[in-house]
């Protein structure tokens, strides 16, 4: 079965669609606060982030510091419920403006991994203890809906 890294058209496909997301979030009024004027690493984690969580290489994993290095950078922001949505607004925007693919299994799945990510990383911004972080330690596989991806033969 084809990944949903394969599927959105690899790591290039994916670079494009971070590049794309990055830029609407650091001129975004509300999220302006958690990114400021930006880190040029950013780009280059979250594609290598959302390719591994894809099915595609585990760069992310081995050489950016992985799951706890997101945890790291999350810790202490204090994200509200309104910058967590505008995020996955923003994200599914970037999505159509990058003209990954729009059909319905891919979009649910880039939809509920971004909702998921966003509710994860906002419980972990709120954390004073490790105990009050969420349990997640790794990157999160990804798959299809319901196990099936559409049928890439046409």
């Amino acid at each position: 079965m084809e990944s949903l890294f394969e599927h959105a058209g690899g790591r290039d496909a994916l670079r494009r669609f971070i590049d794309i997301f990055y830029g609407s979030v650091l001129v975004d009024p509300l999220l302006h606060p958690l990114f400021g004027a930006g880190r040029p690493e950013h780009v280059d984690h979250l594609t290598a982030f959302d390719a591994e969580s894809f099915g595609g290489p585990d760069d992310f994993t081995r050489t950016m510091g992985g799951f706890g290095h997101l945890i790291d950078v999350h810790r202490g922001l204090k994200i509200h419920e309104a910058q967590r949505a505008r995020f996955v607004e923003l994200y599914m925007a970037a999505a159509d403006r990058a003209m990954l693919p729009d059909d319905p299994p891919f979009r649910e799945a880039l939809r509920s991994h971004v909702d998921f990510g966003s509710h994860v990383a906002m419980q972990n911004s709120h954390a004073e203890t490790d105990e009050q972080l969420h349990p997640l330690r790794e990157v999160p596989r990804w798959e299809w809906p319901d196990g099936a991806a559409p049928d890439s033969a046409g």
